[in-house]
């Protein structure tokens, strides 16, 4: 297996590893790669000025499997100020994921930037920490864990860092939004506070919204799940670099029994 999420294949083809595979299924992969491997493909549509992604969203629409994916991304609307992106994830004929993006030319407002709020805890200050029992391995083995506040094994609340310990694209060093959204999928299961065993919480849809491109390995999540009476929950993120917030990010639920079922 190669050492990294994915394996190029040419042509937008590109070939999961078991890196990939999520906690719920080894069938399936979690969707932090994915969303990961969608905002590259915007990355590289060449924009006509300087810009930078302010909002993404990218709408699940089935499992991924853990085998060979396209994606192609595109502009939907261009524009000289604002443009909209669009991209889309496929496994054979049936599209896994569809990301809209929209990218805003770049200008000097350095003299009227806000504080982008407190800083975490160092990575180097705090210790790894585990998962819950009843996850499978791959992606969470993938990338490396340091609770700040609270942790994934401790139900509620919790603010950690994280970095891959294996590049999205074999040959490749992730760019900062890569590395973002790599671990931008997990807040639901950072601020977890059911029991992976008895609970379905899964995820329908990421949206991130940015300030900045990160820097450096390290992200941090900043993270709370809060959940309805009706099977629906909302799991929310600030995510960090070194330097402070760089984006927040949501995370729409479907909470439900496992006895009940999922999907």
């Amino acid at each position: 297996m190669a050492d990294a999420f994915y394996v190029p294949r040419g042509e937008g083809r590109f070939s999961a590893t078991a890196h990939t595979a999520g906690p719920w299924s080894s069938d399936s992969q979690h969707f932090g790669p994915p969303s990961a491997l969608l905002v590259r493909a915007l990355e590289n549509v060449e924009p006509a000025h300087p810009a930078e992604l302010a909002r993404v969203t990218v709408e699940i629409l089935g499992p991924a499997p853990v085998a060979e994916l396209t994606v192609r991304a595109r502009i939907e609307r261009p524009g000289r100020s604002v443009e909209l992106l669009q991209a889309e994830l496929a496994s054979a004929d049936r599209v896994v994921a569809r990301a809209s993006a929209w990218r805003i030319a770049t200008s000097d407002t350095a003299e009227v930037a806000t504080d982008g709020g407190p800083l975490m805890p160092a990575p180097d200050s705090v210790t790894e920490s585990p998962w819950p029992e009843g996850w499978q391995a791959g992606y969470l083995d993938a990338v490396e864990w340091r609770a700040v506040r609270g942790g994934m094994d401790v139900p509620g609340p919790a603010a950690v860092w994280a970095r891959q310990r294996v590049p999205l694209v074999d040959g490749e060093e992730p760019s900062g939004l890569q590395r973002l959204f790599a671990v931008a999928d997990s807040g639901n299961g950072v601020s977890n506070y059911l029991d992976p065993r008895q609970w379905w919480f899964i995820n329908s849809e990421l949206t991130v919204h940015l300030r900045r491109p990160p820097s450096g390995e390290w992200i941090g999540l900043d993270a709370v799940t809060l959940v309805g009476k009706h099977g629906v929950g909302t799991a929310t993120s600030i995510l960090h670099d070194g330097d402070g917030p760089v984006a927040t990010g949501a995370q729409a639920l479907m909470v439900r029994s496992r006895q009940a079922g999922g999907g």
